[in-house]
């Protein structure tokens, strides 16, 4: 596995929701701050208007990607003199439709032009979500440019086929479409990052060969006796520059990150599978399962029993 990959593995907890509607002018709808989720919206036809709540409004055309990595509330309409005037919508909502919404038609417009969205939202462990989650900004805007980005709006295609015509299969395709939207629109994102002088940070980080190096060597096999040496010999650095240019970016040290990365996979083993104690104990890279138990308590709460039954 690789950082970008395992990011999205261990995120994300439950099923992904997602709706594909149809507003006819004039017409408003806000969608609620929840706070755990990350939310997307894609503009499949028309064209909108992003009412942030304490910013200018954004002009939003067929092909725009919104990523929104903290749940933040915002509203879309079709101008920006238009009132959001529908309830509120929000994936927590009981009375929402099922995770997959077909073709939903707002009732409150009167026959204008019509915008076609893609939306969606992800609920995220609080416990594992990686950092590199934690310092994207609160919105990323990923313009239409299919000649730029094929591969995204691709996978925008399939997805909007697949939630727009449910068939047999929809719901095994659309949870691994929504997680290939993700990871495409970080891919992006982290990519198109400026790179500078003493910049820091993960999207620092994951454009840094030597940083980048070590991050996977910890994610392909965590479990290995790693140490600061080892480790600065996989990014091709000395020990000295290498502990500093990794705790400088990442924001902790290298064997800081890799005790967190351990224990972060082992509260997934415990919610996914039912693997013996001593085995997740192994798998992450822990000889006793008593040095183990310390660890995962130490940093989640709960000892690991405790948690798996609790999850």
């Amino acid at each position: 596995m690789d950082v970008l990959s395992d990011v999205i593995t261990v995120a994300r907890t439950g099923r992904p929701r997602s709706a594909h509607v149809r507003w006819h002018a004039p017409w408003g709808q806000q969608f609620a701050s929840v706070p755990g989720s990350a939310g997307f919206q894609v503009i499949l036809e028309g064209h909108c208007w992003l009412l942030p709540p304490h910013a200018a409004p954004v002009r939003l055309d067929t092909g725009d990607v919104l990523f929104l990595p903290h749940g933040s509330g915002h509203t879309l309409a079709d101008s920006p003199a238009t009132a959001a005037t529908a309830p509120v919508c929000s994936p927590d909502d009981a009375e929402s439709p099922g995770p997959y919404a077909s073709d939903s038609v707002d009732r409150h417009g009167q026959g204008g032009p019509a915008t076609v969205v893609l939306c969606g939202a992800y609920r995220l462990d609080p416990s594992r979500t990686h950092p590199l989650l934690l310092t994207l900004p609160e919105l990323i805007h990923l313009p239409a440019d299919p000649g730029r980005h094929p591969e995204l709006h691709a996978a925008v295609r399939l997805l909007a086929a697949e939630v727009g015509n449910p068939r047999l299969g929809t719901s095994a395709t659309v949870p691994a479409l929504l997680d290939t939207l993700l990871m495409y629109i970080l891919r992006i994102w982290l990519a198109e990052q400026p790179a500078r002088d003493n910049i820091t940070g993960w999207a620092a980080a994951l454009n840094d060969p030597a940083v980048t190096a070590a991050l996977h060597a910890v994610h392909r096999d965590p479990a290995a006796p790693w140490t600061v040496a080892t480790l600065a010999a996989e990014a091709g650095l000395s020990r000295a520059t290498f502990a500093r240019r990794f705790t400088s970016m990442i924001g902790q040290p290298p064997l800081g990150y890799l005790t967190w990365w351990r224990l972060t996979t082992a509260a997934r083993l415990l919610q996914a599978t039912e693997a013996p104690l001593r085995s997740i104990a192994a798998q992450v890279g822990y000889t006793s399962e008593f040095a183990f138990a310390n660890a995962f308590k130490r940093t989640h709460g709960l000892a690991p029993g405790a948690y798996r039954r609790r999850s």
